[in-house]
């Protein structure tokens, strides 16, 4: 009676992980949320961090939860940031999320900043391989009033 449908695949309908940089498929990488890690953290795998981290961060691809703090600079190919920064940012395709406080300079290829997402810091986009037009400082608000 439960089971009448047998033949049925009951996987995930999600998409299988892509293989990173290194080759290794589906590896990630998590500081929980009592962590507390003083020092820089590299990741060859993608990196999700709910906890403190006191130094920076280097990764391939970052998901930061809402209640964790970074306490230095963030490099990653691909960040989701949720939480507070306090340190530069580098990413090529950026999403800073309503929750999120990032306090320092932010370079970035492709950015989404969701309502109520907070940068405070110069925001410089890196170019995606066409060298003619190279970074371009992106004016803010108080940069327009200066001009």
């Amino acid at each position: 009676m439960f089971n009448s449908n047998r033949s049925r695949d009951d996987r995930s309908a999600a998409p299988a992980p892509q293989a990173g940089p290194n080759g290794k498929r589906g590896m990630f990488s998590v500081v929980g949320a009592d962590v507390v890690v003083t020092g820089n953290v590299t990741a060859t795998a993608d990196l999700h961090i709910d906890g403190r981290i006191e130094g920076d961060v280097n990764c391939g691809n970052l998901a930061q939860g809402a209640d964790s703090q970074i306490f230095g600079s963030v490099t990653a190919e691909t960040a989701r940031i949720a939480g507070t920064i306090e340190g530069a940012v580098r990413a090529k395709q950026l999403t800073v999320e309503r929750s999120a406080r990032i306090i320092g300079d932010v370079e970035y290829q492709s950015i989404t900043i969701e309502n109520g997402g907070h940068v405070e810091g110069r925001m410089k986009h890196i170019g995606g391989g066409d060298s003619a037009t190279g970074p371009r400082a992106v004016p803010t608000a108080a940069n327009e009033e200066a001009a």
